[in-house]
């Protein structure tokens, strides 16, 4: 059942380890079927050595469906978020020590460098700290996301999502980047912020960037100056 979406999460599962954002069984993957099935990667697996049967499927309240694998242990945090955000399809949870490095000193990651507000959406929440492997987690994640694509568990990690894998992930390697960035400017003097209609912008651009069908939106076109010198 769904061994190609199997292969997808075990995949991701991969580049998480790829672009540093886990070591060995650290984090994991979560992937809603359009038939509501929840497929979840195993407790305390490494990726590479993962292979579809080894993908847990389970309904949306626990109830495991196929696999003999034990669940993620942050299984019920990451329904918690799939029921309470039908809009969102994957789940990723990660251990990415420079974003999860912000929490240790602010609130809020602001995303004064115009990638953050590409891939996530805008500012990112720092939650309260929960203990890993509760549903707290979960609920952490759902009342700090907002309309943007990640979080940052204060003292534990990351979580990001989206209505694919593609999407969640993207919003994870980006964040990360960015995150690097900014502690080393941090490191170096004060920061200088970009204002929420600029912020905005790099949220409304990144709708254009793919190759899906579509003009470029007005909103974009109305900023091009009628007159060349301005």
């Amino acid at each position: 059942m769904f061994e190609k979406e199997k292969l997808e999460v075990i995949k991701t599962g991969m580049k998480l380890d790829r672009y540093g954002l886990i070591a060995l069984a650290g984090g994991n993957v979560s992937l809603r079927m359009p038939t509501g099935e929840i497929l979840v990667t195993p407790s305390g697996m490494i990726y590479e050595e993962m292979v579809a049967d080894d993908v847990v499927v389970m309904d949306i309240d626990g109830n495991i469906i196929e696999g003999e694998r034990k669940p993620s242990s942050d299984t019920v945090g990451i329904l918690y978020i799939l029921k309470h955000r039908p809009d969102l399809n994957a789940v990723i949870h990660t251990h990415q020590p420079y974003a999860t490095a912000i929490s240790l000193i602010q609130d809020e990651f602001r995303a004064d460098l115009t990638t953050l507000g590409n891939a996530c959406r805008g500012n990112i929440k720092c939650t309260p700290y929960s203990s890993p492997g509760s549903v707290e987690m979960g609920m952490d994640t759902v009342e700090y996301l907002g309309d943007q694509l990640a979080v940052i568990l204060s003292h534990h990690g990351v979580n990001t999502v989206g209505d694919s894998l593609k999407q969640a992930l993207n919003a994870a390697v980006y964040l990360e980047e960015c995150a690097r960035a900014y502690l080393a400017a941090r490191a170096c003097g004060e920061i200088r912020h970009l204002n929420d209609e600029q912020i905005q912008q790099t949220v409304d651009i990144y709708k254009f960037v793919g190759q899906g069908k579509g003009e470029i939106p007005e909103e974009l076109l109305k900023r091009i100056p009628s007159d060349p010198q301005k």
